[in-house]
């Protein structure tokens, strides 16, 4: 009953959420809420919530506080040189808008955190998307998707778990798994120059006057080819047209274009050029910090944040100005990250994560234990999008090393390809980073998960398959 009542919560869940009948947030809180007290524990519901709650104390710390740290290193320049490389190239072809994105989130993901990957490709590749009227779910999808190849690193988290779980050293799950992640990656390079020749097809080919990357001395605003407050995007057939850009304002019924179009402006009162490479070593530093566990993770954002804006901005109004402007991200994550602790906290108290991954084990059959690698591999899809990491790698994983152990398969294959997932995980509605990432692209859960789950499961299955062919899996 409970395995039964744990899956129609989640599709349930999901269903109200992908067609809007319910924002996230409710659903997060009030659908796991019902189903507390239809299995007759609503008298505990309490209890797993404040369990939940926490147990992603420590995240929604890390959020808030890395939120703040970005957005201050965002505010002070210190991603611009990045930014205008990747601007140079995509230019306003939106074949090499959605192709930058995926290159530039794979690239802020070697930090190991999907918040910051999120914060800065968002931050960075918006405007151009809200300009040129892109479509938001492809930036989301794609940044998810190469985020979730990423997340493979030994020190993003599943690598550690894996290794963890079946006490293995990480480099011997990592470093055979390199090709076949490397394969995973290009084939997320693959569906973003697809998606941007959708949207090419669909804008028509533009062009965009290098005021998007142009010098700080350069001239920051152009006058519209149609006239006061009009983008004239004119579409070619084979030729190209041109994107002139204006910044009054008026072009956007809600003001949204022009408020984030200056997000790149390279005259910014915000900017701290004299500050730079203190700001780059403290990045480095933190982020070093982070990879060898110096100190819990939500503490260094909070140590850092504070050494931000105190040596960036040290008049007291100043620091105030950029807490309030990182202000609305900060609640919006917070708020859905405790909320998810609801959910999550109803999910594994009632026992309901238990008894589906029960479920689940018991429904492979004894023949395919020969096989149990790829079984892992293509249970770590559904596994990982329903369940959080540490649920799946300490609570499922076992489990299924135990039952390929009895057949001859080695628990290095089965860890190797219990990592095939991750590119659906990412999109998941149990991790928080996802709520960064729609949060600051203004876009619906709903939509982001209806447009990415088929192309990140095309992605995760890439992976496997290439693991397969490369024998190490």
């Amino acid at each position: 009953m409970l395995t039964i009542l744990g899956f129609a919560m989640i599709a349930t869940f999901l269903v109200l959420i992908m067609t809007k009948k319910m924002s996230p947030i409710a659903a997060l809180v009030l659908i796991p809420a019902l189903f507390c007290v239809a299995v007759g524990q609503g008298a505990k519901l309490g209890d797993y919530v404040i369990e939940g709650v926490g147990n992603l104390a420590p995240t929604a710390a890390m959020l808030m506080f890395a939120i703040v740290y970005f957005g201050v290193m965002i505010d002070v320049g210190l991603f611009d040189p990045i930014v205008r490389g990747i601007l140079r190239f995509c230019k306003a072809d939106p074949m090499r808008i959605v192709v930058g994105t995926a290159v530039l989130a794979a690239i802020v993901s070697l930090d190991g955190d999907g918040s910051t990957t999120f914060m800065i490709t968002v931050s960075a590749m918006y405007p151009l998307y809200k300009r040129l009227k892109m479509s938001l779910v492809v930036m989301t999808g794609v940044a998810a998707t190469a985020n979730g190849v990423m997340n493979t690193l030994p020190w993003g988290g599943p690598t550690a778990r894996a290794a963890t779980a079946l006490k293995l050293d990480a480099s011997e799950i990592f470093v055979p798994m390199i090709p076949a992640l490397a394969v995973g990656l290009l084939a997320v390079f693959l569906l973003s120059y697809v998606l941007g020749l959708r949207e090419r097809k669909r804008l028509g080919m533009l062009t965009l006057d290098e005021a998007l990357v142009r010098e700080p001395e350069q001239e920051t605003v152009l006058a519209g080819a149609g006239g006061p407050g009009e983008d004239r995007l004119r579409k070619g057939s084979g030729g190209t047209g041109s994107a002139d850009l204006t910044r009054d304002g008026d072009d956007d019924e809600d003001g949204e274009d022009e408020e984030e179009f200056k997000g790149l402006d390279p005259n910014r009162s915000t900017l701290r050029p004299k500050l730079y490479w203190f700001n780059a070593g403290l990045t480095i530093a933190l982020l070093t910090a982070m990879i060898m566990e110096l100190m819990p993770i939500p503490v260094l954002f909070l140590l850092g944040a504070a050494l931000a804006l105190t040596v960036n901005f040290p008049h007291m109004p100043d620091q105030r100005a950029r807490i309030a402007a990182h202000a609305d991200n900060v609640l919006n994550v917070s708020g859905m990250v405790f909320a998810a602790a609801v959910f999550t906290g109803v999910l594994t108290g009632t026992g309901m994560v238990e008894n589906m991954a029960d479920w689940v084990v018991g429904a492979v059959p004894d023949a395919m234990g020969p096989h149990m690698a790829i079984v892992t591999g293509l249970l770590s899809l559904p596994l990982t999008y329903f369940m959080s990491n540490d649920g799946f790698y300490f609570g499922v994983v076992p489990v299924l090393a135990e039952a390929g152990a009895a057949h001859g398969v080695s628990p290095l294959e089965i860890a190797r390809a219990s990592l095939a997932g991750q590119a659906l995980h990412m999109s998941s509605p149990l991790v928080p980073a996802v709520y960064v990432l729609v949060g600051m692209a203004k876009v619906e859960f709903g939509d982001h998960t209806r447009f990415t789950v088929k192309w990140a499961v095309l992605t995760s299955l890439v992976v496997l398959g290439a693991g397969i062919l490369f024998g190490t899996i």
